[in-house]
């Protein structure tokens, strides 16, 4: 068995780096710990924190392939955000022009959840903990 320590970050792959960048950041709060331009990849490389933690490096690229994002889709099924105030939460998402699905309760812990989508398609979830 290895003796993993914990998730260092998630990647991913935007189709519209400005668009992205400005979800991430302006929309989810990520803070940017760092920006690089990849001039012979015409690539970007955003390192993003969440709390002061780093978790996301968004990466653009000038010719990526589309993949099926859908929750049930093999992959990714999505990325979850803990909150406190998941009706709160909603509303600001639906202010800022942001569709959800309903809130739903999990079955198995009884706690709230929801699902939207980064400007990729890529599924989002909220869980109230």
């Amino acid at each position: 068995m290895l003796a993993l320590k914990g998730i260092h970050h998630i990647a991913i792959i935007c189709s519209n780096y400005k668009l992205s960048k400005a979800f991430y950041t302006e929309v989810l709060g990520f803070e940017v710990l760092q920006e690089v331009y990849r001039a012979e990849r015409e690539s970007y490389k955003l390192d993003l924190a969440l709390n002061g933690t780093y978790v996301i490096e968004l990466f653009s690229f000038p010719e990526s392939a589309d993949r099926p994002s859908y929750p049930e889709a093999r992959g990714l099924r999505h990325l979850a955000f803990k909150v406190e105030d998941i009706q709160a939460q909603v509303d600001l998402l639906k202010e800022m022009g942001i569709k959800t699905e309903p809130i739903r309760i999990d079955e198995t812990s009884n706690k709230k959840f929801t699902f939207f989508t980064d400007p990729d398609g890529l599924p989002l979830e909220l869980y109230e903990i």
